[in-house]
C-alpha cells in the first residue's frame, strides 16, 4: 500500500514537472506557425501586435497564390503558343491615348489556359528616341490578360511582353521561398586571441551546439559559439549559395534559360503615335516628398525620366546639384544599388572627395565629403541578410532601423533607403519584419525631427539567370509591392526604381548610367 502510494506520488511529481517544462518552453521560446517563426509574448496563444501584423500581411499575399501542380512541362504556359492582339485597334493613335493588348495564354500542347497567375513584364519603347514606358497588366484569372499602355510620346513605338515565369513556376517559387533558410549559408569569423575560428551562422540553425544570439528590434541572428570564445568576438561574416533546393526536379525544369523572359508571340508590329494637339495644359505640382507615384509613374524620353504625376524642373542635375546638396548630411542605407549613388555623385559634384574609412571589401562603409559646400555623403550596408562571398566586418554592422535611431535628424539631414536584393533568397516574413521595423524607426524619427527628408528607393530588376529559386525578379516584384504598401502614408519621397528599370528594359542589378542619372534627378528635386 505504501509502495503504491509512493509510486502515485512520484507519478504526480513527474507529470507536474513535465507540464511545467512544457509551459516554460511555450511561454519563452519561438514557436513555428506555418512558414512563420512567430515570437510570442507572455501569453503564448496570442501573438503580439507586430507578429500578428506580419502574419496578416503574409496571409494576404499567400491567399493570392493558388496551389498549382503539374505532371509535365507541356501542361504549363508556353510563350510561343500564346497570342497577343490589339483590342482597341484604330487608324490613328494620339499622345495620351491608351493602347490595350489582350493576351490569351496557351500551354505547350496548344490548349488554352483556364487560370491566371503568370508572371509577365510589359513595356513599350522607341530605340531611336531613347524612350520607354511600363505597361499595366490585368489578370482576368481565366488564362486571359489585358495589358494597357499609355502612349506618352510621339513617334513609332514597339511592344514587348515577356513571360518571365509560367503560373506553375510562380506557385513553385512562392512555396519554395517560404519553405526555409537553407538556400544561403553564412560563415562567421571569430577571433580567439591570435587565432581565427570560422563557424556556421544564420537566422535558423538546426545544430544542438551552444549558440550566440544577436538581436535587434525582435530580429534574431545566430552563430554557433566557438568553444571558449565569447560571442562578442565575432569580427566578420560572409555567405555562400548552398547547393540546396526546395524546388523539385520537375519544377526546376520550368526554369531553364529559354523558358525565362520569353517573348509572347505577336504580329502587331510598330504603332505610330501623333500629337493630335490634345495637350490639356494641366500644371503638375512640383515633385516633393509625401507623393505616392502611380504605376507607371513616368517614362523615358531621350534617356531622361519624365514623371507623369509631378513636375521635374530640370533634367540636368549638374545645374542644381551644388545648391541642393550644400550643407547636407546624406545617409545612404542599403544594398549596392544605392551604393551606386555615392559612386556616381562625384561625376556631377567635382568637389566631392572620398575619405578612406579603411575596412575590408567593396562593402565597407563609404564616405565622401565636400568641405567647401559642407556636404557629407555616407553609404552603409543594411544589416542581415547581406549576401556576399567575401568577408565583411561586423564591428559597425547594424540594421537600417538601428541606423535611423542613431540620427538626430533635422532639415539638413537626408536619409535614402534601398532594401530588397539581399532578401530575395529568404522567406518573405523576414522582409516584412524588416520593412515594418524601418517604418517604425522613420515614425520615431519624424516625432523628434519632422523636417528630416527620407527617400525610399524601390527595388529594381536584375539579370536573368537560372538561379531563380534564390534571385528571381518574381521575388523582387513581391517585395516591391510590399514596400509600396508598407511605407504608404508616410511623408517620404519615393523613387520608383522598379518602374524605371522595367521601362528602360534593364536586366542588370546595377542599371545603366541613364537610369542612375534619372534616379539622382528625382532625388535632387525632392531636396531643392
Amino acid at each position: 500500500m505504501l509502495k503504491t502510494k509512493g509510486c502515485s506520488t512520484l507519478l504526480i511529481f513527474v507529470v507536474t514537472f513535465m507540464i511545467s517544462i512544457t509551459i516554460y518552453r511555450i511561454g519563452f521560446k519561438p514557436l513555428k506557425c506555418h512558414y512563420l517563426d512567430v515570437q510570442y509574448s507572455k501569453q503564448p496563444v496570442t501573438p503580439n501586435d507586430n507578429e500578428q501584423r506580419i502574419l496578416d500581411i503574409y496571409n494576404s499575399i499567400n491567399n493570392k497564390f493558388p496551389s498549382l501542380s503539374f505532371l509535365h512541362i507541356n501542361s504549363t504556359t508556353s510563350a510561343k503558343n500564346s497570342k497577343a492582339i490589339i483590342l482597341d485597334h484604330r487608324k490613328e493613335y494620339c499622345v495620351g491615348d491608351t493602347l490595350t493588348i489582350q493576351l490569351d495564354m496557351f500551354d505547350y500542347n496548344g490548349k488554352k489556359k483556364t487560370y491566371g497567375g503568370d508572371f509577365l513584364r510589359a513595356r513599350i519603347f522607341s530605340p531611336k528616341l531613347g524612350a520607354g514606358a511600363s505597361g499595366v497588366i490585368k489578370d482576368l484569372n481565366n488564362g486571359t490578360y489585358h495589358v494597357q499602355f499609355t502612349l506618352f510620346w510621339e513617334g513609332n513605338i514597339q511592344i514587348s511582353i515577356l513571360l518571365m515565369h509560367p503560373s506553375e513556376g510562380v506557385a513553385a517559387l512562392w512555396r519554395a521561398r517560404n519553405s526555409g533558410y537553407k538556400n544561403i549559408n553564412f560563415n562567421g569569423k571569430f577571433l580567439n586571441k591570435s587565432e581565427e575560428v570560422q563557424v556556421q551562422c544564420g537566422f535558423h540553425l538546426d545544430s544542438q551546439e551552444e549558440k550566440c544570439e544577436y538581436v535587434a528590434a525582435e530580429e534574431y541572428f545566430y552563430c554557433i559559439k566557438p568553444l571558449g570564445v565569447p560571442c562578442n568576438a565575432l569580427i566578420s561574416m560572409k555567405s555562400n549559395n548552398q547547393p540546396h533546393a526546395y524546388l523539385t526536379e520537375l519544377e526546376q525544369s520550368l526554369f531553364i534559360r529559354s523558358n525565362i523572359a520569353a517573348e509572347i508571340q505577336q504580329n502587331i508590329g510598330g504603332i505610330d503615335v501623333v500629337s493630335c494637339q490634345k495637350n490639356s495644359g494641366e500644371v503638375k505640382p512640383k515633385c516633393s516628398v509625401g507623393m505616392s507615384p502611380p504605376f507607371p509613374g513616368g517614362y523615358f524620353f531621350h534617356n531622361d525620366w519624365h514623371p507623369v504625376f509631378c513636375n521635374l524642373s530640370t533634367y540636368e542635375p549638374q545645374s542644381i546639384v551644388e545648391k541642393c546638396l550644400s550643407d547636407k548630411l546624406i545617409y545612404l542605407m542599403g544594398d549596392s544599388t544605392i551604393r551606386q549613388w555615392i559612386e556616381y555623385l562625384p561625376s556631377i559634384m567635382k568637389g566631392l572627395k572620398f575619405f578612406n574609412l579603411h575596412g575590408i571589401g567593396w562593402h565597407k562603409t563609404h564616405l565622401a565629403v565636400d568641405p567647401n559646400l559642407n556636404t557629407y555623403v555616407q553609404w552603409k550596408k543594411h544589416g542581415h541578410p547581406f549576401v556576399t562571398l567575401s568577408f565583411f566586418t561586423v564591428k559597425d554592422y547594424t540594421s537600417v532601423p538601428q541606423e535611423i535611431d542613431r540620427l538626430a535628424g533635422g532639415r539638413d539631414t537626408v536619409i535614402v533607403i534601398a532594401l530588397g536584393q539581399h532578401f530575395r533568397a529568404f522567406p518573405i516574413t523576414l522582409f516584412i519584419r524588416r520593412l515594418l521595423n524601418v517604418r517604425k524607426a522613420i515614425e520615431r524619427l519624424f516625432i523628434r525631427s519632422p523636417d528630416t527628408k527620407v527617400i525610399i528607393k524601390s527595388e529594381n530588376t536584375r539579370e536573368i539567370n537560372t538561379d531563380v529559386e534564390r534571385f528571381s525578379d518574381f521575388h523582387g516584384y513581391i517585395q516591391y509591392v510590399l514596400a509600396k504598401n508598407i511605407f504608404r502614408g508616410l511623408n517620404v519621397g519615393v523613387i520608383d526604381a522598379w518602374d524605371m528599370t522595367v521601362a528602360s528594359g534593364s536586366f542588370d542589378v546595377h542599371p545603366s548610367s541613364s537610369v542612375l542619372k534619372s534616379q539622382i534627378n528625382m532625388f535632387l528635386e525632392f531636396l531643392c
